[in-house]
């Protein structure tokens, strides 16, 4: 790690000054592009600061009217959906714009965005901008310690909300968890900490963030077809550790973590901490005899540790990638000073969202796991890794990743295979090459509706999972690819899966009382 103080920005100087929520923003000329959540609280605070703003937006829909009606209302000098309104930059009442703020999952090269980065007008993110904001006269700013990741950012989040929480801190989990910062900045609850998850896209556009703690909990393929290259996603990621000002937090078992640690210029006396599911060496958190330690955050961790909690404590089902999220919330909360029990309370207290390696039902001995929140190959493999022998439900939009090292790496444990989503091939081959005497079935093949109807594909994906699975089996939905070619979200997707396994069980049972036992 290099040592700066520095936190350089690009852009005018009038943009150079904009650092509290109380600097002049007053006729600044700002087009929002994107009328999202994080869209729509972009523009709706800077309306409320006193900036010209014109918001665009591809999408001319019955929620997106509504918003800009809102919009509209409260100041937006111009509000423009449908086809074609992100196709160009636009003036901002006859004046070119002074900054863009766009909504994270927006490509780089759209063309309102590549005209502007031509122009030399400055882009941010809705968290470069929040940043900004985060000071504010007569208010508390609050800390903010940042997660970044391929897989576990929400859980990792949450479970760190929930330590923060316990230890009688006013914090709450924002960013791509769902809360935009700027609403929870704007709430009159004075928090202390922000636990933020982070994008990749929303570090894209960040450049002037200082968190107190931050982490890259993991680093594999995803997202290629946005950033171009999977360099250029791993240096988006790399970003959150920029300015760090307490601890660089790391995954020892992904030496690519390291290596970003390694590179990021951070504030003097920021310390490289890394977490490991074996037992800990100086300045790591790990595991000894079923138990989370600290040999980082303690006075004497040359010769001792902190017990934190029990690794039954990070969930119903603990694996490997559950106790590692674990392991990163509480070297953040530790970070920020954090006593070792509130780990302990707040692992207890938290409350895992849906869809992620989510135990559904046990039927004839079966165990069925949805894991719809495994929407690329690195999280899937989590999921394979947690269970023996296993009926996989998979496919779904690949997003250009590949599945052979996958496949290979899990193939002794595949009882069999059943295939959904339009976009199997690639997944297909990697099977036929590194698992070929392993069954493999096409649920949209066994049903009249066309490949598009998920919910259809669905409960006949979990038909065929039942006829192939014996006791001692678990039926595992981690699809390692996208959801919206036959879905709108993830959630959409595992929640067809929740209900086509409850029908199931309901059917076994009204046969055989004895043999079906729900679980939640």
């Amino acid at each position: 790690m290099r040592s700066t103080q520095e936190n350089p920005d690009v852009g005018n100087p009038r943009l150079e000054s904009l650092t509290t929520w109380d600097s002049d923003w007053a006729g600044l000329r700002v087009v929002v592009a994107g009328i999202g959540v994080s869209g729509f609280a972009a523009a709706d605070t800077l309306i409320e600061l006193g900036a010209r703003v014109v918001v665009v937006d591809g999408k001319d829909t019955e929620e997106n009217r509504y918003k800009r009606q809102t919009l509209e209302i409260v100041g937006a000098a111009h509000v423009t959906l449908g086809d074609g309104a992100m196709d160009a930059l636009p003036d901002v009442e006859g004046q070119r714009p002074d900054l863009v703020v766009t909504s994270p999952g927006l490509r780089p090269s759209l063309g309102i965005l590549a005209q502007a980065a031509r122009e030399g007008i400055q882009i941010w993110g809705e968290v470069e901008l929040a940043w900004r904001l985060r000071r504010r006269e007569g208010r508390k700013t609050a800390e903010w310690v940042c997660v970044t990741g391929t897989n576990g950012k929400t859980t990792t989040v949450g479970m760190t909300e929930s330590i923060l929480q316990a230890a009688g801190l006013k914090a709450i989990a924002v960013g791509n968890v769902g809360t935009p910062i700027l609403d929870a900045l704007r709430d009159p609850v004075e928090y202390e900490v922000f636990a933020v998850e982070l994008s990749s896209y929303q570090l894209h556009w960040s450049s002037s963030l200082e968190p107190l703690a931050s982490v890259v909990l993991n680093i594999a393929e995803d997202h290629i077809d946005w950033h171009g290259s999977y360099e250029n996603y791993q240096a988006d990621k790399a970003r959150i550790y920029e300015n760090t000002k307490v601890a660089c937090v790391y995954n020892a078992s992904a030496p690519l973590t390291e290596k970003m640690v390694e590179d990021a210029d951070v504030q003097e006396g920021c310390r490289a901490v890394s977490f490991t599911t074996d037992t800990p060496y100086l300045s790591q958190l790990g595991v000894v005899d079923g138990l989370l330690v600290d040999r980082a955050f303690v006075e004497e961790r040359r010769s001792s540790a902190a017990e934190l909690a029990s690794v039954q404590d990070t969930g119903e089902l603990p694996t490997r990638h559950t106790v590692e999220n674990a392991l990163a919330a509480a070297a953040l909360a530790r970070a920020a000073g954090v006593e070792a029990v509130a780990v302990r309370d707040g692992l207890r207290s938290y409350e895992p969202g849906a869809h992620r390696i989510q135990p559904v039902a046990t039927t004839h001995g079966v165990l069925w796991v949805n894991d719809s929140k495994a929407t690329n190959p690195h999280a899937a493999d989590a999921s394979l890794a947690s269970f023996s022998p296993v009926i996989w439900i998979a496919g779904g939009l690949s997003k250009g990743v590949a599945y052979d090292e996958l496949v290979e790496k899990h193939a002794d444990r595949l009882k069999g295979v059943v295939l959904i989503g339009t976009d199997t091939e690639s997944l297909l081959r990697a099977l036929d090459r590194h698992a070929p005497d392993v069954p493999v079935l096409r649920a949209a093949e066994g049903i009249s509706a066309p490949v598009e109807d998920g919910r259809a594909v669905m409960a006949q994906a979990v038909r065929l999972g039942h006829e192939l699975s014996e006791p001692g089996d678990t039926v595992l939905m981690a699809p390692a690819a996208a959801s919206m070619d036959q879905f709108t979200t993830y959630a959409e997707r595992g929640n067809a899966f929740i209900e086509s396994v409850t029908e199931l069980v309901e059917s076994i049972q009204d046969h055989d009382p004895d043999e079906g036992d729900r679980s939640s």
